[in-house]
């Protein structure tokens, strides 16, 4: 098997508002749309984040009522502290504050409109 890229994608009720929260705040850019859809990237990200429609007729039944709810969308930066202070001006609220773990991991969150997670992390362990 060769992989050629990745995705990720997440059921919300608003793909839209995901789309832009991600475009604003991580400058991701829309790459394709359409009703119900929103898939986004950006260079560096090594993948791209799908934003699904809650009740699309083309998910499967056993799934397409889901939410991308239990999952972290998380991305390693190289100045957390930087990026900490630049969303706090643009005045997106701080789910959980900047958290160092005995491990080195250090992080903290943010949530989109959807409620999905969006966590900053860095290692210094």
């Amino acid at each position: 098997m060769r992989l050629t890229s990745s995705a990720v994608s997440l059921n919300v009720d608003d793909p839209a508002a995901s789309s832009a929260f991600l475009a604003k705040h991580f400058g991701f850019t829309e790459q394709l749309s359409a009703d119900g859809f929103a898939s986004l990237g950006r260079p560096d990200a090594g993948m791209n984040v799908v934003f699904l429609r809650r009740g699309l007729p083309t998910l499967p039944a056993d799934q397409r009522d889901d939410h991308a709810s239990g999952l972290i969308l998380a991305f390693v930066v190289d100045d957390l502290e930087g990026e900490l202070a630049r969303l706090e001006a643009e005045g997106v609220p701080i789910t959980m504050p900047l958290t160092v773990e005995e491990w080195g991991e250090r992080a903290f969150q943010v949530r989109d409109p959807n409620g999905v997670i969006v966590q900053l992390v860095d290692w210094r362990g």
